[in-house]
């Protein structure tokens, strides 16, 4: 197993020139009882990464992101700081959902937050605006995905839950071209059926997540597997190549036949 530097550093000199990003995975209770649903979006198809594919909302670490990271979590390291930043960022982008905020956000309020947001470019003055203030603890890491080639996404994946009510969320019909509400189960399905196309790292984590039946659950998953970087690399199995990933992350799938899986 490739390991360049722990979960809470950049990738060091000497290792592939990758791209931090952040992705957030957010839960919220099904309306009629059964696993939680999670927020996905289908990214359009021109995109370079991952055109075509439903993926959890999210992209790469803007320096601003790091700026205002430092600022808010002076405590953590500035990888994840920012990386957290980054995922509420693109979130809010994205869908138009502001998450992790103390108090109750109107849809009417993040309407408007995304507007400014997508006319400076930058979180810090959104939230100085609206006096949002971001409670950081409510996205926990949750994985960490690393390419070991150049230009690859240094992923931290985080989780975060909604619980019940009903939240606005619209697509930013610019890099996505839809939202949609599904469990991690169905979301499988629905790519067995060919109605959704799931990158690599996207199929891994939603046969993880596809094993919880709360927030909770997850919460308790991560505890049993402490986050370090997961390089995805190949490995010959019957002397086929297979694009495969280590043990001892929680996945249940380690890994398809290279010849299968859309790396993005």
């Amino acid at each position: 197993m490739i390991l360049y530097a722990p979960s809470n550093e950049p990738m060091p000199a000497d290792g592939p020139k990758v791209i931090p990003a952040a992705t957030l995975v957010i839960f919220r209770n099904a309306a009629h009882g059964g696993p939680p649903e999670l927020l996905m979006v289908q990214r359009a198809r021109a995109m370079r990464f991952a055109g075509g594919a439903a993926v959890f909302p999210g992209g790469r670490v803007d320096p601003a992101d790091r700026e205002l990271g430092a600022a808010l979590m002076p405590d953590q390291p500035i990888e994840l700081a920012a990386a957290r930043i980054a995922a509420i960022r693109e979130t809010l982008e994205e869908t138009g959902l502001m998450v992790a905020i103390r108090r109750p956000v109107t849809a009417e309020e993040a309407a408007q937050g995304r507007l400014m947001l997508l006319e400076c470019g930058a979180l810090a003055p959104v939230l100085e605006r609206f006096g949002w203030e971001i409670v950081p603890k409510r996205l926990v890491l949750y994985a960490h995905w690393c390419p070991p080639w150049d230009k690859g996404f240094d992923t931290r994946f985080f989780v975060t839950d909604l619980g019940t009510g009903a939240v606005d969320v619209t697509v930013d019909a610019t890099e996505n071209t839809r939202l949609f509400w599904t469990s991690a189960a169905e979301a499988l399905a629905m790519a067995a059926r060919g109605e959704i196309a799931v990158i690599f790292p996207t199929r891994r984590n939603l046969e993880r997540l596809a094993r919880y039946g709360s927030h909770e659950d997850a919460i308790a998953d991560i505890a049993r597997h402490p986050v370090e970087r997961i390089h995805p690399g190949i490995e010959m199995v019957d002397g086929e190549a297979w694009l495969m990933i280590p043990d001892g992350h929680g996945y249940p799938v380690r890994g398809q036949l290279k010849a299968h899986a859309d790396r993005g």
